[in-house]
């Protein structure tokens, strides 16, 4: 017998099987005591849902970092029909994870594209502003962001309309920068962090409160394979050409650098693999 065949089986059986477990509803799951002076990390998400598919160092900074972990709705997606729904969505999502809910507007900001970057000036001007008031409220530790080659239009606008919101900030302002992947894989990930079961069990439950995009398109039930395949990449993206693995089961790819003195600067001399053993606090000394 061929073992390898029972194994694709099998996951092929759970995959079928996930599809009829329930969607939203879950008891929140349990969060951390913060301090009432704890630093803050704002996660800026392109779209309702990005702060679970992504989120894995996000959930690790405010488990064990004991950052204020907030997300930054910063679209409620392109259909205007849904926008208000994806909003009670995503506040759903965010209290079961325990994260915080900063709104950009009534429906969000619209148009954030590189395009609109380009031939609407006073219409960007006045989203880096809406973006650039958040950062100063907040003076935030860390910043999660999707990195310029993440290929969907938004998440390609939301890197350059939080960047631009950076260089409004005065030469003192500082944060670390956590550049994100999912549409479009990065070339040079330089952050390999190791994702728990209990971690990835919760991200996907959470990912199941935007109830109206996972019925049309079940990808909650495809972040366990994902997150597999980047110990894969990252092994040698993050380690090295031809160095070995690390002994992950799930990982998420980040680029680590840091925002001081008006400009981004290197922080990492090498590619880091950020195992669960090591508090991700050790990221941002």
């Amino acid at each position: 017998m061929n073992p390898y065949q029972d194994f694709v089986t099998d996951s092929v059986r759970l995959v079928h099987h996930a599809r009829a477990f329930p969607l939203g509803g879950f008891p929140p799951a349990p969060r951390p005591q913060l301090a009432p002076d704890a630093a803050k990390a704002l996660f800026f998400a392109p779209h309702p849902d990005d702060e679970t598919i992504v989120g894995a160092l996000a959930l690790r900074l405010f488990r064990e970092a004991k950052l204020n972990l907030i997300n930054v709705a910063v679209t409620q997606g392109s259909n205007r029909e849904r926008q208000a729904e994806r909003l009670v969505e995503l506040r759903n999502a965010c209290h079961y994870l325990g994260f915080d809910v900063q709104t950009t507007g009534p429906r969000g900001l619209e148009k954030v594209t590189a395009k609109t970057r380009q031939s609407e000036p006073q219409l960007w001007a006045g989203m880096i502003k809406v973006i650039a008031d958040i950062l100063i409220r907040h003076r935030p530790r860390v910043i999660l962001f999707p990195h310029e080659r993440d290929w969907n239009g938004t998440h390609i606008g939301v890197h350059h309309l939080v960047m631009d919101a950076l260089k409004q900030m005065t030469a003192g302002f500082a944060c670390y920068l956590v550049e994100t992947e999912f549409w479009g894989a990065m070339d040079d990930p330089n952050l390999l962090v190791e994702v728990s079961e209990q971690d990835l069990a919760d991200l996907i439950t959470a990912t199941t409160f935007h109830v109206g995009e996972v019925k049309r398109n079940p990808y909650h039930l495809l972040l366990p394979a994902w997150l597999m395949d980047n110990v894969r990449r990252g092994a040698e993206l993050v380690g090295g050409q031809g160095g070995a693995a690390p002994d992950f089961t799930f990982a998420a790819l980040y680029r680590l650098r840091q925002w001081a003195q008006g400009r981004v600067s290197t922080v990492l001399t090498g590619g880091k693999f950020l195992a669960q053993t090591e508090n991700p606090a050790t990221l941002f000394p």
